[in-house]
């Protein structure tokens, strides 16, 4: 797996188109963040590991299949990840929940951290993080900072899209972590959002937060 994976996928870039469209609906932005994020979850775990077992069909006996048996630990960063968590919490057969919550500081772009749901120790686990916009980078070296501290193993970033200069502020940090996006945009405007990127995903996906 390339520590960067774009999904190019016809059916998943229509998909992309529809998510960006200052039209689309909360309503259709939530069923289509969760679409795009079943399909980067597959190519994300395309290699996943199996064991070889058989199964019980109704005309067969013991036919060959395979079992997924690794546990992964789902983080979504709120609240933007409760978007995708449901959709990849689908694909991946054993699985548990750990949320992180942040608060994008607007003046400095940096996160605060208001929500700590991680274990204090990961012990190796393969934690799949979930942030539907890697802009900046700073929300997701922050936490995986955290994940590292605490012994994560294997970590997966799964994204709808990401802007280039977020990609490099990751891979700088930590550069064996795998991200997986369904777009790649080029640049942040002056204020940290991507362009043409689709604007706030929280916002988008549930209304804006109460004053």
């Amino acid at each position: 797996m390339p520590e960067l994976l774009v999904v190019e996928h016809p059916l998943v870039a229509d998909k992309v188109r529809q998510l960006r469209d200052v039209a689309t609906s909360n309503a259709d932005f939530l069923r289509l963040a969760g679409e795009i994020s079943r399909f980067v979850a597959y190519e994300a775990f395309r290699h996943t590991p199996v064991t070889a077992t058989t199964v019980d069909t109704p005309v067969t006996k013991g036919a060959p299949a395979v079992r997924v048996e690794t546990e992964y630990v789902i983080v979504p960063i709120l609240r933007a990840g409760l978007g995708m968590s449901p959709a990849v919490q689908e694909v991946l057969p054993h699985h548990r929940v750990c949320l992180v919550g942040l608060r994008r500081n607007e003046s400095t772009l940096l996160p605060d951290v208001y929500l700590d749901g991680l274990p204090e120790s990961l012990a190796g686990a393969h934690v799949v993080l979930c942030d539907p916009m890697l802009a900046t980078g700073g929300s997701l070296v922050c936490v995986l900072d955290m994940l590292v501290a605490r012994g994560a193993g294997d970590i997966t970033v799964l994204c709808l899209i990401a802007a280039q200069p977020g990609v490099d502020f990751v891979r700088k940090h930590h550069p064996g972590v795998t991200i997986v996006t369904a777009a790649l945009d080029a640049e942040l405007n002056s204020v940290g959002y991507i362009r043409p990127g689709l604007g706030d995903a929280g916002d988008r996906l549930f209304g804006p937060p109460a004053r």
